[in-house]
């Protein structure tokens, strides 16, 4: 029961402590989870809480206990569909260690993305994970270096002292390549973001070993690392397909390319894979659903978020060893109907 004439909001931890007949500093050890408090006093001051409808205040809670509870994220675009994986999984693996998860969208801006790592910082989160969208310069292994916050750089493979998980890109872009080259494919162009970046850098490798292996040379023309925004992939496709030795297959090296490329496609009025060949970057709805259906690149996002709040926490709770983790999710190659052989050209 509540006491009376006392509303709800105005209900203090004195009052818990007058309710249950304890000192402040016992309830307030309580509710702190404090176990050295025998069980009779816990549960006289747990009725209490209950009966009155106490609310502790989280802001002077996490002033005491030094931790905010709070996980800040920052990634490009949360509208993108297949991030949705890596959040919900980070989520689960932060809220069962009793800890919220915030998701900032950097909308590709650097300066977006260090302002939305000042303010994480400056709210005290307890942590942080960070896409792969700042080059990493001297500048900005400095300004993570400044963070007080432990932090887990996300498909990234730099800085070296820092935790990172990140997909084999590498591989799965090798053996994709290696499937168009099998089909007759030698003018295959990859879209992807730039060079500095970890994910567009990682598929170029793999891009050229896949070459290499074939004993085939590379055209660097068809090598286009400008970014992985859809716009971009719609520019380079149509400047492609409009010059005078166009692809005859193209590989979407991005999770937000495929779209940008499938338009440009359609715009020309091509078909896949009788006029050209596409491979996509991160199984989605538009891959799967798409007619003839997309080959893709794939890697489990939800793999990699849990991998991301795993080392996190072990930061944070000072479980992990000394060392920073860098961890390779695997990724394979999808094979759908978007590859066939390249199309005869007239002579």
């Amino acid at each position: 029961m509540s006491v009376p004439g006392q509303k709800r909001s105005s209900v203090t931890l004195r009052d818990v402590a007058r309710m249950a007949e304890v000192s402040i500093g016992t309830a307030s050890r309580v509710i702190n989870g404090n176990d050295t408090v025998g069980a009779d006093v816990r549960g006289r001051v747990l009725s209490a809480i209950e009966a009155l409808g106490y609310r502790p205040d989280a802001i002077a809670q996490s002033m005491r206990r030094g931790s905010t509870q709070i996980i800040g994220c920052v990634i490009r675009d949360i509208n993108i569909p297949s991030l949705a994986a890596f959040v919900h999984a980070a989520h689960n693996v932060l809220d069962q260690a009793g800890f919220s998860l915030m998701v900032s969208n950097s909308e590709g801006r650097t300066d977006r993305e260090r302002e939305l790592l000042n303010r994480l910082n400056s709210q005290r989160s307890d942590g942080i994970m960070i896409g792969p969208y700042s080059p990493m310069t001297p500048a900005f292994d400095k300004f993570l270096r400044e963070l007080s916050a432990p932090i887990v750089m996300v498909d990234r493979d730099e800085p070296g002292w820092a935790d990172t998980v990140m997909a084999d890109h590498a591989g799965a872009t090798r053996k994709a390549t290696r499937r168009l080259i099998e089909a007759g494919h030698t003018r295959i162009a990859i879209l992807t973001g730039a060079e500095t970046l970890y994910p567009a850098r990682a598929r170029i490798n793999g891009y050229l070993a896949a070459f290499a292996q074939s004993g085939l040379e590379v055209d660097r023309s068809l090598v286009r690392a400008t970014s992985f925004l859809s716009h971009a992939s719609f520019r380079q496709t149509s400047a492609l397909l409009a010059s005078d030795d166009p692809p005859t297959a193209i590989i979407a090296g991005g999770i937000d390319m495929l779209a940008g490329v499938i338009r440009a496609v359609r715009v020309r009025e091509l078909r896949i894979p009788h006029d050209i060949s596409i491979v996509g970057a991160g199984d989605s709805e538009l891959a799967e659903l798409h007619s003839p259906a997309i080959s893709v690149q794939h890697w489990d996002q939800g793999e990699i978020g849990r991998t991301a709040a795993t080392l996190l926490l072990g930061r944070i709770q000072k479980t992990a060893g000394p060392n920073p983790e860098h961890v390779l999710i695997p990724s394979e190659f999808i094979e759908r109907d978007s590859i066939a052989p390249p199309k005869t050209r007239p002579r």
